[in-house]
């Protein structure tokens, strides 16, 4: 089965009362991204498009296109948008809760964003938030199949990209221009070499572990 089939059979993962009788007009789709790095926040995008506006071309997941191609939609989804919100929930919430708590909580604040239009709330992923603003669908492999996802990815995407090159100006010894924060051997050695800083995840084991075996904690 194609990634496509198969995340189009993952349709059945709503929430109790998500679908309606008469289909939504007004869909957020909304995504993520940096859940899996070392450093920095997690970045959470809700998008809405109106039906009735001309669609968008060259939408896709952000992870299938250049960086260059990403900033170039950045400027036009939020032109062509009936709505937008991102948010970036910081390293403190992410160790205080957990990445997968504090990626739940960005996108009920993501989706609480655009709740002024958002009829409906389609979310990339297996999991639908609890106490989102209206009723939800969760669907697996969305940033490949839905418009709205596909754009959400990338507001994600860039936004958190663009946090972390401003991060690698305040730290350049980590190399987050490059990496953007993964857990890359050139990080890891940054890490032992300097200890964290500030915008490092205390709670995920590489940079607990600087803590464990005593490494300052960088300015």
């Amino acid at each position: 089965m194609s990634r496509r089939h198969a995340a189009a059979a993952s349709l059945a993962l709503f929430d109790g009362a998500a679908l309606a009788t008469v289909a939504p007009r007004y869909v957020a789709g909304v995504d993520e991204a940096g859940r899996g790095p070392l450093a920095g926040p997690v970045a959470v995008a809700a998008v809405v498009f109106c039906p009735d506006r001309p669609r968008l071309n060259g939408l896709d997941d952000s992870k299938q296109l250049t960086a260059a191609r990403r900033d170039q939609l950045f400027d036009r989804i939020q032109d062509r948008a009936l709505a937008f919100h991102v948010v970036m929930v910081e390293v403190g919430e992410i160790d205080a809760l957990n990445i997968y708590q504090a990626t739940m909580l960005g996108m009920r604040r993501a989706v609480e964003g655009v709740a002024h239009v958002a009829q409906f709330a389609r979310i990339d992923g297996n999991v639908v938030p609890k106490g989102l603003p209206c009723p939800a669908q969760a669907l697996v492999g969305g940033d490949g199949l839905d418009r709205a996802i596909m754009a959400a990815s990338i507001l994600a995407k860039v936004s958190r990209d663009r946090f972390m090159l401003g991060l690698h100006a305040q730290h350049p010894e980590y190399g987050f221009d490059q990496h953007k924060g993964y857990g890359t051997p050139a990080h890891l050695a940054a890490l032992r070499s300097h200890g964290p800083c500030p915008q490092h995840r205390r709670s995920f084991a590489p940079v607990r572990a600087c803590f464990e075996d005593g490494v300052v904690l960088a300015g």
